[in-house]
């Protein structure tokens, strides 16, 4: 996630930490370069010149320049400037006393509303919400079986009428619908088109002045950069809404729909999709994103994310066989699953401060977690529990057992044996602060040698 904004960022950043005295000509140098590196990211121009001038602005305080380290207040101020201008902190969705609280998805197609249709109903079912979706989609191939596919799979009743070809009324009727089932949110996904024409306008503004809903969500695929901002904007024009969803960040390098939307059409970023599973979907931070894109993690992120999804009887496990230095193949395989639950490789790294320097950059790629599942799976329960077993012969079975090649097995077996080293020593620093601690999922990924 915004990778490549990241590693620029750094880059500049370190330079600033390097300053021993900060002058103006220093500052215009660094200024420079963050404006080459928004502009890179394809951020919007009129958002680059203000941040600039902000930042520099500030920068140029008495407060900086007379201060022991000036190259670090620089850098707060510049992480200052970016959550300002993403947003300054989290914007929650409203919802109102009357049954149903109506939420409306609206954008281009191909931007991922059904599917965040899905992830949102989920995520409020499980804050305690009772949702129902309505498939107003009339228009896109299987749009509507789309939609109820995902609504099974997420044990959500979805509102859709094959016969009736007018959108505004099915949205009334599941309106209706929610009434009569006790069903507290309607979450309306509607048809978008590959660009913006007044037919689509008209039907959405219809379903707006009809149902006055509490959320209009405007959905768009945060790759397409200036485009996004660009649709974003015309959108807002005619529908006034209320926040907006960034889809597919997860394969964002750059981060110009990110850095520029709050600032163009003056509407919080609310959510964003970061994967394709149905629980890949996080509240938007604008502070945590700052500290992201500067290459400083997200360990709030990042502990909220593992109390969500590790399983504390698993969790507890592991950690009484780590005290008794007892950590064998089967702890591993629980380990790998938990880590698996908690979402892609790609996002959780970004959430670690310095694990793209431990990784030096490497290509995350989730399908390796996968590989070694394979190889332990294709062992005895003798060999998980005591790999001292695992002799060359046992390790060609594996080999062939798993569709793997016997250097492959090795790999795994060095990669287990380092892990094993590591927990060894986490279990020793334990009670040294939380910091240090957190920085072994990031060195576990490193030992997987991930590429």
């Amino acid at each position: 996630m915004l990778d490549d904004l990241t590693n620029k960022f750094e880059s500049v950043l370190k330079k600033i930490r390097g300053q021993g005295k900060i002058t103006e000509t220093n500052i215009e140098e660094s200024l420079r370069e963050i404006r080459r590196v928004l502009f890179d990211a394809d951020v919007n121009y009129k958002v680059v010149s203000k941040f600039i001038s902000d930042v520099k602005e500030r920068s140029l305080g008495q407060n900086v320049l007379t201060s022991i380290t000036p190259g670090q207040l620089i850098v707060k101020i510049i992480n200052d400037e970016l959550i300002t201008l993403m947003g300054s902190e989290k914007s929650d969705i409203k919802f109102s006393e009357r049954i149903p609280s109506v939420i409306m998805l609206v954008g281009l197609q191909g931007s991922g509303k059904t599917t965040f249709s899905a992830k949102l109903a989920k995520l409020l079912k499980s804050k305690g919400r009772n949702p129902v979706l309505a498939a107003c989609d009339i228009y896109r191939p299987a749009a509507i079986e789309q939609l109820k596919i995902l609504g099974k799979q997420i044990d959500i009743p979805v509102y859709s009428d094959d016969n009736e070809k007018d959108a505004l009324k099915i949205a009334l009727a599941a309106n209706e619908y929610a009434k009569k089932n006790a069903r507290d949110t309607l979450i309306i996904d509607t048809a978008g088109r590959l660009a913006i024409d007044e037919e689509m306008m008209n039907e959405v503004k219809g379903i707006k002045d009809a149902l006055n809903p509490e959320e209009i969500l405007f959905v768009v695929d945060s790759m397409t950069g200036q485009d996004a901002v660009n649709t974003a904007k015309t959108f807002h024009d005619r529908l006034d809404y209320h926040g907006v969803v960034l889809t597919k960040l997860d394969g964002d390098t750059r981060g110009g729909a990110a850095l520029s939307i709050k600032a163009v059409v003056n509407v919080p970023i609310k959510y964003s999709g970061i994967g394709e599973k149905l629980d890949a979907i996080e509240q938007f931070h604008p502070d945590r994103m700052a500290s992201r894109i500067l290459g400083m993690g997200d360990i709030v992120s990042f502990v909220e994310k593992a109390q969500t999804e590790f399983d504390i009887s698993d969790a507890s496990e592991i950690e009484s066989r780590l005290k008794k230095n007892k950590f064998d193949y089967n702890d591993f395989l629980l380990y790998l699953g938990q880590i698996k639950k908690m979402g892609s490789l790609s996002g959780l790294l970004s959430m670690i401060p310095g694990a793209n320097k431990m990784l030096k950059n490497q290509q995350v790629d989730d399908s390796v977690l996968v590989k070694i599942e394979c190889v332990i799976q294709s062992m005895t329960n003798d060999e998980r529990h005591n790999p001292a077993l695992l002799n060359g012969s046992r390790r060609r079975r594996i080999a062939n057992g798993s569709g793997n090649t016997i250097q492959h097995v090795n790999k795994v077996i060095r990669q287990f044996e380092d892990m094993q080293k590591l927990m060894k020593q986490f279990n020793k620093d334990k009670g040294r602060g939380m910091m240090k601690k957190m920085k072994l999922p990031a060195q576990l990924m490193n030992e997987l040698k991930i590429n």
